[in-house]
């Protein structure tokens, strides 16, 4: 790492790095589980799916429609579509309820512990500043009080100390946030799909109900 030993990285950073380096690990499993949820099991490709149902619909087959979206059952849009779907003979208040109410279940459930990320972030980087206040105090302690043999090793231990922890802390604060910019847009992306599903759903609902009251 850099020139250094990861072990040799780890050990002469001081207490500081284990605390860092359990809150990476942390990230990291939140990360890998948020970005395989936003990306694949939240995830639909909304564009064609919507284009089937509503043109199911706008021929009358709703059945062919719930059959569509039961295929991707799970996802942020097909939920949202089979509550519209399964409302579809209702009034259109109640109509708009269901798929106002999956649309609000749906924001936790792509929202799901992302917001650790930026704070496990910030944790990362105040440890790591908090190693580094402590390697400087180790470095002037050095100074003053070790004999002329020792102060040499004792200094340069202090200023491993704080510049290990700080770029430790950096290296894992900055990842974090990156990926937690990218689930974060991933996330807002799938409720802007779940919003757009649901006001093409209900259009084509209420033309259907229009044809059948005609």
């Amino acid at each position: 790492m850099l020139g250094v030993d990861p072990l040799t990285f780890l050990s002469d950073g001081g207490f500081f790095m284990a605390p860092i380096a359990l809150c990476g690990f942390v990230a990291m499993i939140i990360a890998c589980e948020r970005l395989y949820a936003v990306a694949f099991r939240l995830s639909a490709d909304t564009d064609t799916l919507l284009a089937h149902v509503v043109g199911d619909v706008g021929k009358g087959d709703v059945d062919g429609a719930i059959a569509r979206v039961a295929a991707v059952e799970g996802s942020v849009v097909g939920d949202v579509l089979a509550a519209g779907l399964s409302s579809a003979d209702a009034p259109r208040d109640e109509l708009e309820a269901a798929l106002d109410e999956a649309r609000f279940a749906a924001t936790p459930l792509v929202g799901r512990r992302v917001g650790y990320l930026p704070m496990l972030a910030n944790v990362s980087t105040l440890l790591g500043l908090v190693g580094t206040i402590q390697g400087l105090i180790l470095a002037f302690d050095a100074v003053s009080k070790a004999s002329a043999d020792a102060k040499s090793a004792a200094l340069a231990q202090g200023i491993a100390v704080a510049m290990y922890t700080t770029m430790f802390g950096l290296m894992v604060a900055i990842p974090t946030l990156v990926v937690h910019g990218v689930v974060a847009q991933r996330a807002n992306a799938l409720l802007d799909d779940a919003d757009r599903a649901a006001v093409a759903l209900l259009r084509a609902l209420a033309a259907r109900a229009r044809r059948r009251g005609a």
